[in-house]
């Protein structure tokens, strides 16, 4: 009890007001350096990411063996970061931080485009082929590379030592174990170790297969679990319209409330809104973690910033998108100040709007959403937490981290998982702090790639 407890507050400690004030900062820093690129260049971006997809072969397949196409790449870092967060993730951000939460969500994620474009931007600027071929970049490498001394070798090898260890909690058992979740609300005489070692049996063969399988099955993954989710929030949002008005109103005076929250003093409430929208935002989109930025090292591209573009594009995709519809689903559904007294929790409230909505298959496809959610989320982890020990130790622990990979998901479905999720959370604030110092040192050299390449990009798109 003791050591939970001390767990517990070390957690806090992480993600308390300082790592709210750093993540934020630094989006705010990054956009002032490139001109607010995620909004200047937004026809840029725009036509450069989604819009390709319809007009260049080149960006949906990739030209290498050892590499993806820019869209594999897209699919690949939003298989890790579309997870149970954004439909658990956001309902624990209102009920802890109020409707407003989601107002500091967006604005997080407003920011976050800027940080993550920088972080694809230099993964692609820092990248490197190792001895078989394959590319070798992320977070750790313009670390090592762009920040010099060693303050940068430091700061990445303290980056793969959490992103290693991480990719097991957040990004394996606490996702296999909302998978066991919902099959246990579907067939509750499923035993646990049964979807284990399911699950164990599907996602073997994709991660023993490489980056290029991760890329091919993410690329198809990725968009119909987004459609099937995002058609069915639609329709639940749509089916209680006339109370958007009352859910919009409540996130924007939520999130400037200079009421007392829990007894405390005038504008905590405004304090944790501000607190749990921008954590739970970050949860969902990972921006600053550095994560994603091994994803878009390996994409078939040459110019870091239009590299750049895709990250863009996913925070958008992820929070300003998914989360979105996740907000109104349960603020349209239910009364956002009275979401507490329900009594449920997490996916619980969307299982319970999507069921009011569409009877008992309603509850059947979000359940189907978060469990094809939660597999993303273990193939993508799987791929950052062995590009990271790979980094770390060599080539040859890349096999024994896969096969130990797999083995966790049956623990992750049969175990109690409270102590996973913070520690979890513990390991994603720790390799958070280096790659955000590191993108504070680099934010010259994103500034300068952003400033000579724009103008020639544009011209070509």
């Amino acid at each position: 009890m003791e050591l939970s407890s001390s767990i517990e507050a070390v957690r806090e400690a992480v993600w308390g007001p300082a790592m709210v004030a750093l993540l934020l900062g630094c989006g705010i820093y990054l956009s002032i350096r490139t001109g607010f690129v995620q909004l200047t260049r937004f026809r840029d971006w725009w036509r450069g990411t989604i819009l390709s997809l319809f007009r260049d072969k080149g960006v949906r397949q990739g030209k290498g063996n050892q590499s993806l196409s820019q869209f594999q790449a897209l699919t690949t870092a939003l298989a890790a970061t579309v997870g149970t967060g954004n439909i658990a993730g956001v309902a624990t951000a209102i009920l802890t931080g109020g409707p407003g939460a989601v107002f500091w969500m967006w604005i997080s994620a407003f920011f976050g485009m800027c940080t993550k474009y920088a972080e694809a931007l230099l993964a692609v600027r820092y990248r490197y082929r190792d001895k078989a071929g394959n590319w070798m970049g992320g977070a750790m490498v313009y670390l090592g590379r762009g920040v010099r001394g060693p303050l940068g070798k430091g700061l990445a090898i303290a980056f793969c030592l959490f992103a290693a260890l991480a990719a097991f909690g957040i990004g394996n058992m606490t996702q296999v174990n909302a998978i066991a979740g919902a099959f246990r609300y579907l067939a509750p005489g499923l035993p646990a170790w049964g979807v284990g070692l399911a699950v164990m049996a599907l996602a073997a063969p994709v991660l023993l297969g490489g980056i290029r399988r991760i890329g091919a099955v993410t690329e198809r993954l990725v968009p119909l679990m987004s459609i099937l989710y995002i058609l069915g929030g639609l329709g639940v949002i749509l089916f209680y319209g006339e109370n958007l008005g009352r859910a919009f109103r409540q996130i924007f005076q939520g999130a400037f409330s200079l009421q007392a929250a829990g007894g405390g003093l005038a504008g905590t409430a405004m304090a944790r809104a501000l607190r749990y929208g921008v954590a739970r935002g970050v949860f969902s989109n990972e921006a600053g973690l550095g994560s994603a930025s091994m994803a878009h090292a390996a994409a078939d591209v040459e110019n870091p910033v239009q590299q750049g573009y895709w990250g863009i594009f996913e925070v958008f995709a992820d929070t300003i998108v998914v989360c979105t519809i996740t907000a109104l689903v349960l603020l349209t559904a239910f009364d956002g100040e009275q979401l507490g007294s329900l009594g449920l929790q997490g996916a619980q409230l969307s299982m319970a709007a999507f069921g009011a909505v569409y009877g008992p298959g309603g509850e059947v496809l979000l359940a189907l959403s978060l469990c094809l959610f939660a597999f993303s989320t273990v193939i993508g982890w799987s791929y950052y937490g062995n590009r990271a020990i790979t980094f770390l130790l060599g080539p040859g622990a890349s096999r024994p981290y896969t096969l130990v990979y797999i083995l966790a998901i049956l623990g992750g479905c049969t175990g109690s998982l409270e102590l996973v999720w913070n520690v979890a959370d513990i390991l994603n604030g720790l390799m958070t702090i280096p790659n955000v110092i590191g993108l504070l040192f680099l934010s010259g050299e994103v500034a300068r790639l952003t400033r000579r390449s724009c103008a020639a990009l544009s011209a070509r798109l």
